[in-house]
């Protein structure tokens, strides 16, 4: 094709025709005509609604959990079907306890339906990635389903559940239902294939053994409610001899020398189960199994269920019991739960299956009241001394009273942290502030337990409040539902007050400081040492970690990075962040110790304290002017004072 020669402006003819037509356009009064603007795309449908109508038939679960070098659990479903048309199948997205929609759908691999050994297709919900929609063929009685759960195999994968000694086994990422039913009413026998020689502990009750163990039916509500610890090593101990039901401790270890139990340690842990009758005074289970992880190879877990707990801790848990008293508050928060969580549960957390969302406005109670009983019963079950818990609560009020993230943000809002920042990592914990409800809400329920004890001259205590409102119902093991004007009216009963507004001035304030009437009321005043407490340095060492936050405002590792700074501290005002690297101290190479005797050193005198660091390639060196001394917090006793925090951690007889 010969070359288009450009006219005498240089302009090629189709440009001209163009310009002429563009020309002529305007020229007629006219503008180009605009494109309409974008509309929504309509939502797909809608999925089907739960309602509280029994699925017919019963489903079938077997998996094949024997992978331990990949760390793949092999699954066969088998879902009954009633008559041909569209249905939607649906992977478990919210799961209680986790308080987000954390279910690991990432992980669900190789998905295969058939019915009659013919493939039938199917298409994922473009809004509900969870939801896979198909169209069950005429004729068909069930559909058979095949996938792979493709469990983490390093941490940076996700929690891992699979080693070679042990494993975790969640129904909730093994299994799909039928969308269109509350899941109480879906009925699943499920079986399963571990490797040969493990034992296991759960809450589900054995149909048939051998190769192949084969549970129950159940409800599919109840299953995911009934996780397995299993492992190579394997111990179980029972709680409650001869008791009104069946409370077992089954342990699994990386190695058979950490299953060793003393009798004082079990005689604690069965004083666990004792003081909680007493607290609660009834019980929401048929039985109830502690399954418990002594690895550092499994990942680290603290979920509650209604019959049983995932509890996942140090190896030496056991061995090293002096030295860590800090992993010993883990099983009475998830055994105390069962009530408060569980069997109680907010009305705005309650849903009618795993795919609607959950919403988190009560866990101040649900957790918050249960991280105070959690302390309280590791104290009177001898778990912990004494001693060991008020050091820990003190951790906790300066924790708090030094949260400057509280001028901007209040406490109710931090219940909406599992969803906002699903447990990641925050650069700023101290401003942004985490999952407070916790902790901070410990604090609120120890103010209103000496509030009351304090107004009935110890004659009634937050114990009447745990039986009133948890303990009802002896011997049911459903769900029973609360809201705030519940709560506030069992606080009534126990002793007028107005407790609306002692608890929305608490959740709703912003400080200056923590909540710590309920310290002071308590007979004890949070101060600050130049020595940390016995129980802070068991700390320190468990996390091998160096805790300055209320000097120079910093945590560091092992390895001398900041993993923490307060916001607004004399680090802060440095310009150091977290992932920065401490390298030297006043000139010379860095080590814990030497660090501190500079904060020492510098206290009261007009030098600063240098420290070079390095982020990333870049090394600069900094200057803290801070002259107050090492600080680390603990209780003091008020002389004269009702020593009633005493009173609130003693044994019940």
């Amino acid at each position: 094709m010969g070359q288009i020669r450009p006219d005498s402006e240089g302009r090629r003819p189709l440009k001209r025709l163009l310009l002429a037509a563009s020309a002529l356009v305007l020229s007629a009064g006219g503008a180009l005509a605009q494109p309409a603007p974008p509309q929504p795309l309509a939502l797909p449908p809608a999925i089907a609604a739960p309602q509280d109508t029994p699925y017919p038939g019963v489903l079938k679960l077997s998996v094949d959990a024997t992978d331990l070098d990949r760390r793949i659990f092999r699954v066969t479903q088998t879902i009954p079907v009633a008559k041909a048309g569209p249905m939607t199948l649906l992977y478990p997205s919210w799961i209680p306890g986790n308080h987000a929609p954390r279910g690991p759908i990432d992980k669900l691999a190789g998905l295969t339906i058939t019915a009659g050994g013919k493939p039938v297709a199917w298409t994922r919900d473009t809004v509900d990635i969870s939801a896979f929609h198909i169209e069950v063929p005429d004729g068909a009685g069930a559909l058979e389903l095949t996938f792979q759960y493709v469990s983490p195999t390093a941490a940076d994968q996700g929690r891992v559940v699979v080693t070679q000694e042990m494993m975790n086994v969640q129904w909730f990422a093994l299994a799909l239902y039928p969308a269109g039913h509350f899941t109480r009413q879906i009925q699943i026998e499920p079986s399963i294939r571990l490797p040969a020689g493990w034992s296991f502990g759960t809450a589900l009750e054995t149909q048939a053994g051998g190769e192949v163990t084969t549970f129950k039916p159940v409800s599919f509500e109840t299953l995911m409610d009934s996780p397995m610890f299993a492992g190579r090593y394997y111990k179980k101990l029972d709680l409650d001899p001869g008791g009104r039901s069946r409370v077992s401790l089954n342990i699994v270890a990386d190695d058979a020398s950490l299953l060793e139990v003393t009798p004082s340690q079990l005689a604690a842990h069965r004083a666990m189960v004792s003081q909680a009758d007493k607290l609660y005074g009834a019980r929401h289970f048929d039985h109830y199994d502690f399954l418990l992880a002594l690895s550092d190879r499994m990942g680290g877990i603290g979920v509650e269920h209604q019959r049983s707990s995932e509890n996942g801790t140090a190896p030496r848990y056991f061995l090293d019991w002096d030295k860590l008293p800090a992993t010993r508050n883990l099983l009475p928060h998830e055994y105390s739960h069962s009530w408060n969580g569980k069997y109680r549960r907010p009305a705005d957390l309650w849903t009618a299956n795993f795919n609607t969302p959950m919403r988190n406005s009560l866990l101040w109670v649900y957790e918050g009241q249960d991280q105070y009983w959690g302390f309280v019963l590791g104290a009177r079950a001898g778990l912990v001394t004494k001693q060991q818990t008020l050091d820990a609560m003190a951790l906790t009020a300066a924790a708090y009273d030094n949260r400057v993230g509280r001028s901007w943000r209040a406490m109710q809002d931090t219940t909406n942290d599992p969803i906002i920042a699903a447990r990641r990592p925050q650069a700023w914990t101290s401003w942004q502030r985490s999952e407070d409800y916790y902790s901070e809400g410990q604090l609120i329920w120890l103010d209103a337990d000496t509030l009351i004890r304090e107004q009935t001259k110890g004659k009634k205590s937050l114990d009447d409040f745990a039986k009133a409102f948890f303990g009802v119902n002896d011997g049911d093991w459903g769900q029973l539902t609360y809201d705030f004007d519940e709560v506030v009216r069992t606080l009534n009963g126990v002793h007028p007050h107005d407790w609306a507004s002692f608890l929305r001035t608490r959740l709703d304030g912003h400080g200056p400081g923590a909540p710590l009437d309920g310290v002071t009321r308590g007979g004890y005043r949070l101060i600050y040492t130049d020595t940390p407490t016995d129980y802070a340095k068991s700390e320190e060492a468990r996390r091998k970690i160096t805790d300055l936050t209320y000097s120079l405002g910093l945590v560091l590792d092992k390895d001398g990075e900041f993993t923490a700074v307060q916001w607004e501290g004399p680090g802060f005002k440095a310009g150091l962040t977290d992932g920065v690297k401490l390298i030297a101290v006043n000139g010379l190479a860095y080590d814990a110790e030497r660090l501190k005797s500079a904060v020492t050193a510098a206290k009261g005198g007009k030098s600063p304290i240098e420290l070079l660091v390095k982020a990333g390639e870049r090394y600069r060196t900094v200057s803290i002017d801070y002259h107050d001394g090492l600080r680390y917090p603990r209780f003091e006793r008020i002389p004269g004072t009702p020593a009633r925090l005493d009173d609130i951690l003693a044994a019940r007889r």
